[in-house]
């Protein structure tokens, strides 16, 4: 079995400059950490876990706290899971996945015992009850998602607020001016899913300055619960020309739900979703759609916390928010609205 010793000799270099060139705990110029690493996988060299952590203090773990809650759509939570997992691998370091509904509780063991290196939080609640704990932990810790107070913690989420309006005043330019909006469960916001009402409020007041009528429902996450809930709306408003969908589980359901009623998009009905690139070659949905970002956000949060674990920033340089800004993929569901015949 390959040591440190050996990758030294294979790269032509010290014992601690190849341990440094590992660990990132000194500056190496690119071309010694790229010999040690060529000498890493010719060697096949995997360092001992424990070791490495005595040495360091470092474990090389991330702690990535996730739920799969009834009330939203596993598969889109996969995606944050796989831009946080994908780009943990890439900068060297491993995914400690943990799951268990007392959120509270998991992350003060992994904390407490130091398993971690740092936190990755996923299903943030607006008054977070992990995030207390977070601040006070030694580890940094990263949010893909935005609480009511972001003191302590780099959070990082899509806009969507910006992505209400936007997907407003894309079906208004085309000549809208009746839409229904369908989001998440309504219990994802009594148990503070704030992401569903900031894009749902800010839908309303762009509708209302748009002079747009905005009907708003919550659709289950499940089928077939979703199918109803979509042929429920549509039979309620059959004046309505567009769309709006802030739920993965209802764009993963109305294409079945169309082609039972006959319509199509855009020639019937113009639709809008909110949900990844990704999602959409999933499940081959044909709706243009804002793009949720899962694999960006997942690789802003990891690379923030790296950093912070690295050293790289200072432990008293002021945390970040950041958002990224909405971005329309067109996969043409959305047209101008169908001329109504008079009766």
């Amino acid at each position: 079995m390959a040591t440190i010793g050996d990758v030294a000799r294979v790269a032509g270099v010290s014992r601690s400059t190849a341990s440094y060139a590992l660990s990132g705990k000194r500056a190496i110029s690119e071309d010694v950490r790229t010999r040690v690493m060529d000498a890493v996988r010719s060697l096949g060299y995997t360092p001992n876990a424990g070791a490495r952590a005595l040495a360091t203090s470092q474990t090389m773990v991330i702690g990535l706290l996730a739920q799969f809650l009834e009330d939203e759509f596993a598969p889109a939570m996969l995606q944050y899971i796989l831009g946080v997992s994908n780009t943990a691998r890439e900068l060297g370091y491993d995914i400690l996945l943990v799951t268990e509904d007392d959120g509270t509780r998991a992350l003060r063991r992994i904390t407490d015992s130091r398993m971690v290196d740092g936190v990755v939080l996923l299903n943030v609640a607006e008054h977070d009850e992990r995030l207390p704990l977070l601040r006070a932990a030694r580890q940094p810790g990263a949010l893909v998602g935005l609480p009511e107070d972001c003191s302590g913690v780099d959070v990082f989420d899509l806009d969507f607020e910006e992505a209400g309006r936007a997907m407003v005043d894309h079906l208004y330019k085309l000549g809208h001016r009746e839409l229904v909006l369908v989001s998440q469960p309504d219990h994802v916001v009594e148990r503070g899913g704030a992401y569903v009402w900031r894009l749902q409020n800010a839908a309303h007041e762009q509708a209302r300055q748009r002079g747009v009528t905005l009907h708003s429902v919550f659709g289950a996450s499940h089928q077939p619960e979703v199918g109803r809930d979509l042929h429920a709306v549509l039979d309620a408003h059959p004046g309505a020309t567009g769309l709006l969908v802030n739920n993965e589980a209802a764009a993963a359901a109305l294409p079945s739900v169309l082609h039972e009623r006959g319509l199509t998009a855009p020639g019937d009905l113009s639709v809008l979703g909110r949900y990844s690139d990704e999602f959409a070659r999933t499940f081959s949905l044909p709706f243009s759609s804002i793009e949720s970002a899962p694999d960006r956000l997942g690789r802003m949060a990891v690379r923030q916390l790296v950093r912070r674990i690295e050293g790289e920033v200072g432990p008293g340089e002021p945390h970040v928010v950041r958002f990224v800004s909405p971005e329309l993929v067109d996969r043409g569901s959305t047209g101008a609205p169908p001329r109504r015949t008079g009766g």
